[in-house]
């Protein structure tokens, strides 16, 4: 061997080397900060927000501009999203936040369309709209803050948002096909969730909705709410085949249904929701879900409800 050989320094092989042979889903909570999920409806641990700021005042010059309903209150609309975040916190679930860079637009605060979390990391969603293009920026930066690894950045022409992908179970996720999440998007996510051992099902959104989360929320192991002749067909019988029982929200005008609809998940049978829902909240309770309310009628008015302003950062494992 020559005299300043290399061969057998740890660094090449030799004695000394240590060999990475732990998978990344064991190195979550240890190497890495404790996140993931594999469901919709296990105890909620984490979430990510962005608390709204004067980036909303843009919905008073043209709120159908910046993809609002109607003008949005700044200081009320804060005020809500700082009861929404205590209501989470007073439920044991850790809430941290973006701190944007930049010029930050006025969806940002709709952190669930941006990242779909898995039990190794999150998918970076990629907003269809220019309005909201680069928003998946802050979040990266964010998750990448808190030490949570991210599975997947989407490439080329595909389009996700993470308001269109649910758990069925720890081994499949359903996707929505519409307005927001285009097909070389399911490719994408499909091929990354394979890779996982996770399977995934497209279902078409109807024509004019939004996302798959406004037309399906998850209760409990064995209890969705479904909106009437809305859902998917193939997600109602996809939910059945898993065991689910599908709830199909009592009908009422459109106002109400959205802002009852756009619930988070606390844990088994137990939703923090907006109040205000009388007839839907008393539909939910009849099923035995414990009903946490926090009242958000300025929120609404930007399109959006507490469901989507809540990126999922770590559930239990179901």
């Amino acid at each position: 061997m020559a005299k300043n050989s290399t061969f057998g320094a740890s660094a090449y092989g030799g004695k000394g080397w240590s060999p990475r042979s732990r998978s990344l889903r064991q190195e979550i909570g240890d190497l890495w900060a404790a996140c993931g999920l594999d469901s919709e409806w296990a105890p909620l641990r984490g979430v990510l927000l962005h608390r709204p700021g004067d980036e909303l005042a843009a919905s008073a010059k043209d709120a159908n501009a910046v993809q609002m309903l109607a003008a949005v209150d700044v200081a009320a609309a804060q005020a809500e999203h700082d009861a929404m975040a205590d209501a989470l916190r007073a439920h044991g679930v850790a809430v941290h936040y973006i701190a944007p860079e930049g010029t930050v637009t006025p969806n940002q605060m709709f952190c669930a369309d941006l990242l779909f979390m898995t039990p190794e990391g999150l998918i970076l969603g990629r907003p269809a709209s220019t309005l909201r293009a680069g928003e998946e920026r802050q979040v990266a930066r964010a998750v990448a803050a808190l030490g949570m690894p991210i599975l997947k950045g989407l490439s080329g022409t595909a389009v996700f948002e993470g308001a269109d992908a649910m758990w069925l179970d720890s081994e499949t996720v359903i996707i929505g096909h519409g307005l927001r999440t285009n097909l070389e998007a399911i490719e994408q996510v499909a091929t990354a969730l394979d890779e996982i051992g996770v399977d995934a099902l497209a279902v078409d959104m109807p024509y004019g909705t939004m996302h798959l989360m406004g037309m399906l929320r998850f209760a409990d192991r064995d209890l969705a709410i479904a909106w009437p002749r809305r859902t998917p067909h193939g997600a109602v019988l996809a939910l059945r085949e898993h065991g689910y029982e599908v709830a199909f929200l009592p009908e009422a005008d459109d106002d109400a249904m959205n802002r009852a609809m756009n619930f988070v998940t606390l844990g088994p049978r137990k939703i923090l929701m907006n109040g205000g829902c009388g007839e839907i909240q008393s539909f939910f309770e009849g099923l035995g879900i414990d009903c946490v309310t926090v009242e958000a009628r300025e929120l609404i008015k930007a399109a959006g409800g507490f469901g989507c302003l809540t990126g999922v950062l770590h559930r239990d494992p179901a």
